[in-house]
């Protein structure tokens, strides 16, 4: 097929390359275009979208592959991977990325001049999808949202035109949160910080050797300084001889740190936590910035999942008892649990109207649950009652730890957003993308005047 305008490479089923261009790295999430575009410039992506609009397709747009959540049924996929430069400009301390970058990627060109980028946990994970859905950074307690550091965007909307944009457009504020409803961001512009290390690693704990971690974990950390940077995940590790000799066939507790106030004022903070029982390992050492990934050590392999999450407003004993209660019923589908501790900055105003929400939040859980064991719906409806339950506590949900299938439909989308920011963005994407054409995402539909029930 022949898309006009398009320099790099076109496929439809059945080709050579096909196969891996619409796989994302949750591959219980896949992609059945009729036509991939595999952008290699901002021009490929303009005339992809309008191929499509003119023949009323629906357009989905990937990247590095992660933070799919509906899969797109015919129409045409836009793959930016190829589209992955980066540049940092020290002097401003910024850095301008392509669509297609990975954080790993900027955090190795920024700590050349000194200074780091406001990345997530994993390496391997795409600079601006991540960005776009509001960026929760490893040190986000210390430096905030990422979206909050964004100095411009470029973006192609659903006309096929391609905008530069800034905070002083309202396309600017209804990317940063809105991810992909209302344009592909082809580039971004943001801030850096000055650092260049970190007081961190794990401290890990057998959950059935010390069955208060959870409880004295939430108690350390109600009092933090922004200083401390600081997330909580039950594992349960299999039996396999790859793993470290002291995780093998355990459920493990692993506290994750990342403390800015240098070693001292790190080691007094945890040392409540050392306290609560027997380590099974402790890495906590003071690390170049660009080795912070080994804190979460998240895998980088692809593998098929479902995921949920909540933004809670705190976490006292009777909603502790309720995540472990389900934890421990579920036994039969195996979950990973993660507890993020937010705060700090990341409750502050942003400086411009973007529309990442539930700031207040005190906590973000997610859980995932591999699928490449148990029963699909079984582990859908795991996560369904587990997140149900914890509904007394929750504020509402974040956009880039939403999971797929139920768990992103019209209804969960809603409740990542404040009731006038999605107001804000339904009226945007009327503007912007009337007929829907971006809708293969965390779909918010395009209403110029929602109705009350709307934004409930």
């Amino acid at each position: 097929m022949i898309v006009e305008g398009v320099e790099g490479p076109v496929l439809t089923p059945g080709q050579d390359g096909f196969e891996e261009e619409r796989t994302g790295f949750n591959l219980a999430v896949r992609h059945r275009p009729d036509v991939v575009v595999g952008a290699t410039t901002p021009a490929d992506v303009a005339a992809a979208v309008r191929h499509a609009a003119a023949r009323g397709w629906a357009v989905a747009v990937q990247g590095t592959g992660h933070g799919a959540s509906v899969p797109l049924d015919g129409g045409l996929l836009v793959s930016t991977r190829r589209m992955a430069e980066v540049g940092v400009e020290p002097s401003t301390r910024t850095a301008r990325v392509d669509a297609g970058a990975r954080s790993g990627q900027v955090v190795e060109a920024a700590a050349v001049h000194g200074l780091a980028p406001l990345n997530g946990s994993a390496p391997h994970v795409g600079v601006v999808g991540y960005t776009l859905g509001g960026g929760l950074p490893l040190l986000g307690r210390s430096h905030g949202w990422a979206a909050d550091r964004v100095r411009a965007l470029e973006v192609v909307t659903a006309d096929g035109r391609q905008h530069r944009v800034g905070p002083d457009d309202e396309l600017f504020g209804g990317l940063l949160g809105g991810r992909d409803n209302v344009g592909i961001v082809t580039a971004m512009e943001f801030e850096l910080v000055p650092i260049t290390e970190l007081y961190g690693g794990g401290l890990f704990f057998d959950a059935e050797r010390v069955p208060g971690l959870l409880e004295g974990y939430v108690a350390w950390a109600a009092d933090l300084p922004r200083s401390m940077n600081t997330s909580l995940a039950l594992v349960p590790f299999p039996d396999d001889p790859v793993l470290p000799e002291p995780m093998r066939g355990r459920r493990v507790y692993h506290v994750r740190i990342a403390c800015t106030a240098g070693p001292g004022v790190g080691e007094l903070l945890v040392q409540p936590l050392r306290e609560l029982g027997p380590r099974l390992l402790d890495t906590l050492a003071v690390l170049p910035y660009r080795e912070s990934a080994s804190i979460h050590d998240d895998p980088p392999v692809p593998m098929p999942w479902a995921a949920d999450n909540a933004m809670l407003t705190g976490l006292d004993s009777r909603a502790i008892a309720t995540l472990l209660a389900h934890v421990r019923d579920e036994a039969s589908v195996p979950t990973i649990v993660e507890l993020r501790r937010l705060g700090g900055a990341l409750a502050d105003a942003g400086p411009h109207a973007s529309l990442v929400g539930h700031r207040s939040a005190a906590y973000m859980l997610a859980v995932l649950t591999p699928l490449e064991g148990p029963d699909t719906q079984q582990a859908h409806r795991v996560l369904g009652r587990l997140f149900e339950d914890l509904t007394p506590w929750t504020t509402g949900r974040f956009l880039n730890f939403m999971g797929h299938g139920p768990h992103a439909d019209h209804a969960r989308t809603r409740t990542a957003y404040e009731p006038a920011d999605l107001e804000r963005l339904a009226r945007l994407k009327a503007l912007h993308d009337s007929a829907n054409t971006f809708r293969a995402n965390t779909n918010v539909l395009p209403v110029a005047d929602p109705a009350p029930e709307e934004t409930a």
